[in-house]
């Protein structure tokens, strides 16, 4: 039996929805992809940008021309400007993400000892770089809650993405896209 869904993102095989590919567009984002964009999917609250996202991981994971990795930061927010704690939060999204997505296991096999050796200042570089190192395809990264963090973990997050900017597509994500909690 369908219902709407309030709580969160949609599932159309339970919900009543319209299907989230069809409400943004698709052409603009996968040619946005294909030149290997960084941007942001901005709209307003509660109006289905994660669903929407869950929707093209799913997508392009299944067209199989890349490998794409969703994962919500917002667990961070707490960690405030602690960046340690930040880090360690957010690589754990990344390594859980990467093994259940890409069956993938290094990240969370090694998360621990990537943060100690590299620092909390380098160490989603670092880890992003690995991982797009051991894959097959280019790496699409989807940032869901990215303005959840706030000061320095923040700051270092965007300070690790632009340090491996350069390196794209073959040891850093060819693409990111990321929406922000408030959007409007």
């Amino acid at each position: 039996m369908r219902f709407f869904n309030t709580a969160g993102p949609v599932n159309c095989e339970k919900h009543y929805c319209l299907p989230p590919l069809t409400r943004f567009n698709l052409p603009e984002i996968l040619t946005l992809i294909s030149q290997e964009k960084y941007f942001v999917l901005h709209a307003p609250r509660q109006s289905g940008k994660t669903s929407c996202m869950l929707a093209l991981r799913d997508y392009l994971n299944r067209e199989g021309r890349y490998s794409v990795l969703y994962i919500n930061v917002e667990i961070a927010q707490t960690a405030r400007s602690d960046v340690g704690r930040g880090m360690k939060a957010i690589i754990s999204q990344l390594a859980y993400e990467a093994d259940d997505m890409v069956s993938d296991p290094f990240l969370l096999e090694n998360r621990v000892s990537l943060l100690k050796e590299n620092g909390e200042d380098a160490v989603l570089g670092v880890a992003l770089g690995l991982l797009c190192k051991n894959m097959d395809r280019p790496l699409i990264l989807i940032f869901d809650e990215i303005d959840a963090l706030v000061g320095d973990t923040l700051i270092s997050v965007l300070r690790q993405i632009r340090a491996g900017y350069s390196k794209k597509p073959a040891q850093f994500p060819s693409s990111i896209i990321h929406h922000p909690l408030r959007g409007s």
